[in-house]
């Protein structure tokens, strides 16, 4: 992806110039997202697949809509997805692979790409994962795993669809570290588990308000036409992490089988800390149980 800025590069965007955003996927991450782009001051729309949750968008400041992907998505559908992708600057794509079955990820996303092509949406935000990338003892950085539409990965065959190839519009991909913070406090995972392996592998971890502040910063300063890690920056061993991570909740810790040398990878997220203007706030998994 070539690199391209809009709304300027040194300044945030502001007042009449906030471009409207569409969030796909109002879940756990994108609910908190689509609310800060709205105290920012943006003009939100969203997607739910959940009744329940329009009435707290609502509440939030966002235009929220029901729309589900998958066997059911037909006709009525397809025009309201136009209809707000005509009516947004930026689409937020925040759909998880979990969303669909074995092998079928791109498959799930293809009417988004065709109506994005139609709608002629001019930026797109790939919410994506570091999962991509092999178990590997080693440094992670983004050129490890190349998004393509052909690649193995269901999901580098998913971010693959939203690289234009004709530059019909301009996209980042974001991928995240696991996920923690409110309601998902990292000490619940493995608590009370016992002979665990990969001990000494690193854990890969990002903190909700440090994704919520980088993809917000990404649209304000139109980093377009990038692929970056979003994670933590220090990376403690499991067997070190999650045992307090348990304690920290009161809860059973894990164990993990005794086990020589490193295992796992290192995901590297210098790259966007070297052009996303965004402060992370908790680089420090271990301190940031306290916010989870």
């Amino acid at each position: 992806m070539t690199s391209s800025n809009s709304w300027g590069s040194t300044s945030p965007a502001s007042g009449a110039g906030l471009p409207t955003v569409l969030v796909l996927g109002c879940g756990w991450l994108g609910m908190a997202l689509a609310r800060q782009l709205a105290t920012s001051g943006h003009p939100v729309l969203g997607t739910t697949t959940t009744p329940d949750t329009l009435p707290l968008m609502a509440a939030a400041g966002i235009e929220g809509h029901l729309l589900r992907l998958g066997s059911d998505f037909g006709a009525p559908t397809e025009a309201l997805l136009h209809r707000l992708l005509s009516a947004a600057d930026v689409l937020v794509l925040n759909v998880p692979p979990r969303a669909a079955a074995a092998g079928a990820y791109p498959t799930l996303l293809r009417p988004i790409h065709r109506a994005v092509a139609a709608a002629g949406t001019p930026h797109v935000l790939f919410v994506s994962s570091t999962s991509v990338y092999p178990n590997e003892p080693r440094l992670m950085c983004e050129a490890d795993a190349i998004s393509t539409r052909d690649a193995a990965s269901d999901v580098l065959r998913a971010e693959g669809h939203f690289v234009p190839r004709y530059g019909q519009w301009k996209s980042t991909v974001v991928r995240l570290g696991g996920l923690i913070g409110p309601e998902r406090a990292p000490g619940r995972f493995l608590a009370g588990r016992q002979g665990l392996e990969q001990g000494n592998a690193p854990v890969n971890l990002v903190h909700l308000t440090d994704v919520v502040g980088v993809l917000s910063c990404i649209i304000e300063r139109g980093a377009w036409g990038h692929t970056f890690n979003v994670c933590a920056d220090q990376h403690p061993r499991r067997r070190d992490f999650y045992p307090a991570a348990a304690q920290f909740l009161n809860l059973a810790a894990p164990t993990f089988k005794d086990e020589q040398g490193v295992s796992g990878k290192t995901i590297d997220s210098s790259l966007v800390r070297s052009i996303v203007p965004y402060q992370f706030k908790h680089d420090d998994v271990l301190a940031a149980l306290a916010y989870c």
